[in-house]
């Protein structure tokens, strides 16, 4: 595993990080990049102590900006398998290995969770019908049938992230990385992950409404681009 370096975007994290960091380490992988996005409040501390690597933008710019920033960073350190992870606590640490293993065998070059081909704990019906439109919206921009576009937890070959590069800084990352995807013909698979909606992460950005935000930025997205 000393290959495997996990990505951690965050913005405003510091009642969550310290926990989900653990959490990681308990498991088995030490190898941890923490992007603070701008945070009101340095998370520089919570890294230190967990021996973490600590990038910081100076300003707010967004989701995508900052996993673009330690995707890029995790490449400088030699990092074979990159897996992207929420600092909101929704996912398991428990599905990496599953996810890593398949780049590491060399049966893909991208692995996506999918949370309706697994299991969650606390998705509103509402939600759950927004996040499906948006696999629907994606579709109709890739031409790639995913069931669950959208989830922020991924495993990256090295190759394939020095081919992905995100300019979408919000929440259409997400669509862009499928266009990426097709673009550079990368093979991609989706597995099986458990996902849960706590009412920390609900009110951290699993709302409903920023639902409806990802939609407006993947259709801006498609206008623009």
């Amino acid at each position: 595993m000393n290959n495997y370096f996990i990505v951690i975007p965050c913005y405003n994290e510091s009642a969550m990080l310290g926990k989900v960091i653990d959490g990681l380490i308990d498991a088995g992988y030490p190898n941890i990049i923490v992007v603070d996005d701008g945070s009101e409040e340095s998370l520089s501390g919570i890294c230190a102590a967990r021996h973490c690597h600590y990038l910081r933008h100076a300003v707010n710019l967004g989701q995508g900006a900052a996993l673009q920033t330690g995707i890029e960073y995790a490449i400088i350190q030699n990092a074979d398998v990159i897996i992207t992870f929420d600092a909101d606590g929704q996912h398991d640490p428990a599905d990496i290995e599953k996810m890593a293993t398949l780049i590491s065998q060399g049966k893909a070059d991208i692995v996506l969770g999918s949370r309706f081909t697994g299991s969650t704990q606390g998705l509103s019906f509402t939600r759950k019908m927004v996040i499906k439109t948006a696999c629907f919206i994606q579709f109709l921009l890739s031409g790639f049938w995913m069931t669950d576009a959208h989830n922020g937890i991924r495993a990256i070959s090295r190759e394939a992230a020095k081919k992905i590069h995100l300019t979408e800084n919000r929440m259409a990352h997400a669509t862009e990385i499928i266009l990426e995807i097709r673009r550079h013909k990368l093979r991609w698979v989706e597995v099986p992950v458990h996902i849960v909606y706590s009412e920390y992460s609900r009110n951290k950005g699993q709302k409903t409404v920023n639902g409806i935000r990802i939609l407006f930025d993947v259709v801006l997205h498609k206008l623009f681009r």
